[in-house]
């Protein structure tokens, strides 16, 4: 575990894996942390040199004055990658953490490798739809929209039989800094990344869940349509955080889409 001072805020890191092996950095989805990733990391650990971090405004890495824009969250993560000397690197993004690999790739294609767009797109949601839930945090906290959001989150059976996990990832949502919550819901309200898909150079896999009422199949699938080259996959029994409801199958996922891109 580390913070790094990069891009003038300090961010929570942590790296994990093979120190020789070929570059892999995660990025989260709004109102979560890099312990969303932590048992796809751990299966892929045995192959790749492994980056995880928190976004700014949340986990432990600052929260400086938004609002956030999608170029911040991507400059942060370009001065991580340089502070940990990943030149090349592939970058797997859930939602929020999926546009900012999206805008890395646009802008700086030489340190893209390859992309895992899991349960994102090119824009989410409403300028109404934020209006709401931006109204709704000023006035009563994360824990006024937390129900909701989790259901987009977290399909029926995880949220019935695993309970005791549905609670903490909860607890994980609800203690996110409200400010920096408000200020990153500004970076994807903002963020029209219609004009880079087309762009992209690098090889991607789009990957939606079956559930995910965020981001939902046909919308993930819609971005793939927009991206060069891109397949798109649907994994049953996942809502939008697959990564929780299934590492296995999503670590295979990319495991498979690195090793056809040349980057295993």
């Amino acid at each position: 575990m580390a913070f790094v001072r990069a891009n003038g805020i300090v961010l929570h890191t942590k790296l994990l894996g093979q120190p020789e092996g070929p570059a892999l950095v995660f990025s989260n989805s709004l109102g979560s942390d890099f312990r969303i990733w932590e048992d796809v990391a751990t299966l892929l650990g045995q192959r790749y040199r492994i980056l995880l971090y928190d976004k700014r405004g949340h986990g432990l890495s600052d929260a400086p004055t938004g609002p956030y824009t999608i170029d911040d969250h991507t400059d942060d993560l370009l001065a991580l990658l340089d502070h940990f000397g990943f030149e090349a690197t592939a970058i797997v993004g859930v939602s929020l953490g999926g546009m900012i690999a999206q805008r890395l790739a646009a802008r700086a294609p030489d340190r893209a490798k390859a992309l895992v767009l899991c349960c994102t797109a090119t824009r989410i949601g409403t300028a109404e739809g934020w209006a709401n839930r931006i109204t709704s945090v000023e006035s009563g906290g994360i824990e006024s929209v937390a129900d909701g959001v989790l259901k987009l989150w977290f399909t029926e059976a995880f949220r019935r039989d695993r309970a005791a996990e549905f609670e903490g990832w909860r607890n994980m949502l609800v203690r996110t800094p409200a400010h920096g919550y408000l200020a990153s819901c500004v970076s994807v309200r903002d963020a029209d990344l219609r004009a880079d898909a087309a762009g992209i150079a690098a090889p991607v896999l789009c990957v939606a869940g079956d559930q995910d009422g965020s981001t939902p199949p046909d919308l993930v699938r819609g971005m793939a349509d927009l991206i060069p080259n891109a397949r798109f996959v649907l994994i049953e029994g996942a809502g939008h955080i697959a990564c929780v409801e299934k590492p296995g199958e999503l670590a295979g996922l990319i495991e498979n889409h690195l090793d056809g891109a040349g980057h295993g």
